[in-house]
């Protein structure tokens, strides 16, 4: 993607169900779970570079052994990092005690990061703190081994200030209001609750507090804790949670916002935000990895016993299609083709900007991750260039000769390699005055391949703030001297704010919405800017349910294809000589190509929570006083 948007995060989770003895024995090594760990956060590596972290829990340890380990990072290359740092720890500990070596009670005993439950993550850093502080997984430390609890999540909550509010009530003192901390401080109250009432009531019946604790474990109910815990949730979440004596889970949110996929055996449960992850990292077939099922909790026992928990009452389904478009890694069997289908939706909008003369256009794609969308959008080219030769034969049936039929068959779609990124520049941009300059350098071209009279066809995954389109990638395909420049979106126009995990907090920083702000000054209609703003401000005290997403008013009075030519208008200039348009995805063909993952609130306004009205009428409002403030 071209503009360089940034995902929250993805969630991995590995619970080993046999003894570590096992995994010594038929795989050679007691650090299996370890092993397997590091290689799905590397496999989704895609979703957060910014920072990431490890954890793992011990099971069946005794009173003064140490039984959770953890360790983030938000270097450059954190994954590697935390690794580095394990290895180190498990290498230094190995060759002190080579007794260790063939023993895996000693290794287990004697040597961190080693356990039967683990949990990685990996982040961007979106509007917040990019701090080893804000790295997960975060972790709530007690000595009652019932009561620690460790969290990591993909997830942004919409409510943060009734979040803390209600910790407040209930006679706590949060340190913060960010989202990571109120949710864990939350599900944190209700499972000391519960270990309390289980105490009390296990000393009536007649236990020591030592004979307590076994017992603690056997009965606790976590899908209990877990129900009182999200019960004022509203957001995006897809949440790892560990406590400190080995149970376990994982919960989707109810509309199913951000993605879970699990897989089971008799080895192993495993969890990750990608199904392609479960299946390279174990190698299992696609039909054995399941989809975790909007609002449930896949729960895992000390004991191994696994449950699908209904937690909340999932409410319609709205799964996050930047999933689907960008986010997720295309070796997803389902993802490919819904990227593939993508571009050949969008062939009847290029033909008509290239007046259907693909015998004179050159197609391409750019940024790399929009190869797969590219390949639908030639096959489609394809498909109307074959028309094109059909039609012709039976034009010219009655004069062709065996020297024009092999012209016209010969024709064949002209698709080049024309933009390479030279990711070493990136490095070097970091002064705002020579930025720009820099920023126009950070792609290559492909001289010698286009003609004066030729039009460029370049689909891109989305064009979100337009920026490097603009600064760089407009002027470097001008350089060919084409006669047109057709930008290809295969997502819709993005007008508002995602909050829930996205890095596009701010509504000012969208194309689209520029677009529209510039249309209602050229119609002296920019007062509707004002009255939206008022509309807003006047909804502050409401209860979310009652909120309305007034921003729509701006869009309302234009045609998508007036946004758009506004649009292509905003990313050139007069040093841009070839004509410059801009195509973008229609939303109904994305829900044609993505039937699954409905989500699309950033195009269309509708939010899935009923926090998503009031967070980007707030964004709104940032934007009319001028306030870089998140929304959320």
């Amino acid at each position: 993607m071209s503009d360089a948007l940034k995902h929250e995060c993805g969630i991995a989770f590995i619970r080993l169900l046999k003894p570590l003895d096992y995994y010594k024995e038929k795989y050679g090594s007691a650090f299996y779970g370890v092993n397997k760990m590091y290689l799905m956060m590397e496999k989704q590596h895609n979703r957060g570079q910014d920072g990431a972290g490890f954890a793992s829990v011990k099971l069946d340890t005794a009173p003064g052994e140490r039984y959770i380990s953890r360790v983030r990072s938000c270097e450059s290359q954190p994954i590697q990092d935390i690794f580095s740092q394990i290895n180190d720890r498990i290498n230094s500990k190995l060759e002190s005690h080579p007794e260790y070596l063939d023993d895996v009670s000693l290794q287990k005993k004697n040597i961190p990061y080693i356990g039967e439950v683990l949990m990685g993550h990996v982040r961007y850093g979106t509007f917040g703190k990019n701090s080893v502080e804000s790295v997960h997984p975060f972790l709530r430390q007690n000595n009652w081994m019932h009561r620690n609890l460790i969290v990591a999540g993909n997830f942004n909550m919409t409510n943060n200030n009734v979040l803390f509010d209600n910790l407040v009530r209930l006679g706590q003192h949060p340190k913060d209001k960010v989202d990571t901390v109120t949710v864990m401080e939350k599900i944190g109250h209700f499972l000391d609750s519960e270990v309390a009432k289980l105490y009390k009531k296990l000393k009536k019946e007649g236990f020591s507090k030592v004979d307590a604790s076994p017992q603690i474990v056997e009965r606790l109910n976590v899908a209990k804790i877990l129900k009182k815990s999200s019960r004022d949730w509203d957001g995006g979440y897809a949440m790892v949670g560990m406590l400190g004596h080995g149970d376990s889970f994982v919960l989707r949110d109810p509309a199913g916002i951000r993605p879970a996929y699990y897989y089971k055996d008799d080895e192993i449960v495993v969890v990750a935000s990608e199904r392609p992850v479960i299946q390279t990292v174990f190698n299992v077939p696609f039909e054995k990895v399941i989809e975790l099922d909007p609002g449930k909790a896949i729960i895992v026992k000390k004991n191994g016993s696994t449950s699908i928990s209904k937690i909340i009452e999932p409410i319609e389904r709205k799964a996050c299609s930047f999933e689907r478009i960008y986010f997720s890694r295309g070796s997803d069997a389902e993802i490919y083709e819904e990227r593939k289908k993508l571009g050949k939706l969008l062939m009847p909008q290029v033909l008509n900007e290239i007046n259907h003369d693909t015998v004179n256009t050159v197609f391409s794609f750019i940024p790399n991750t929009a190869e797969t969308s590219f390949y639908g959008m030639v096959e489609a080219a394809q498909d109307e260039l074959n028309k094109q030769k059909n039609e012709t034969i039976l034009s010219e049936k009655d004069s062709l000769t065996d020297e024009r039929l092999t012209e016209i068959l010969s024709v064949r779609l002209r698709t080049e390699k024309l933009a390479i990124k030279d990711a070493k520049l990136r490095t070097f941009i970091t002064e705002d005055s020579s930025r720009d300059d820099l920023v126009a350098h950070v792609y290559d071209v492909t001289y010698g391949v286009v003609k004066p009279e030729d039009n460029l066809v370049i689909i891109d995954d989305s064009i979100v703030r337009g920026t490097t389109l603009k600064k760089s990638i407009i002027k470097m395909l001008d350089r060919l001297k084409p006669k047109k420049i057709v930008v290809v979106s295969s997502a819709p126009q993005i007008r508002y704010p995602d909050c829930y995990g996205i890095d596009m907090a701010r509504l000012e920083g969208l194309i689209a919405f520029k677009a529209a702000l510039e249309l209602l000054k050229e119609n002296g209609n920019y007062d509707l800017v004002e009255q939206v703003y008022e509309k807003c401000k006047a909804q502050e005290n409401l209860e979310d349910k009652e909120v309305q997403n007034f921003v729509k008013e701006i869009y309302q009075g234009f045609e998508n294809q007036e946004i758009s030519d506004k649009i292509a208008e905003l990313l050139s200039d007069e040093t841009v000589n070839a004509e410059v348009k801009i195509v973008y995805q229609t939303v109904d063909n994305l829900h044609i190509a993505c039937p699954k993952n409905l989500g699309d609130w950033y195009f269309t306004g509708d939010y899935p929570t009923e926090g998503g009205n009031r967070v980007v009428n707030k964004a709104f409002i940032n934007f009319y006083e001028g306030k870089n403030e998140r929304a959320y």
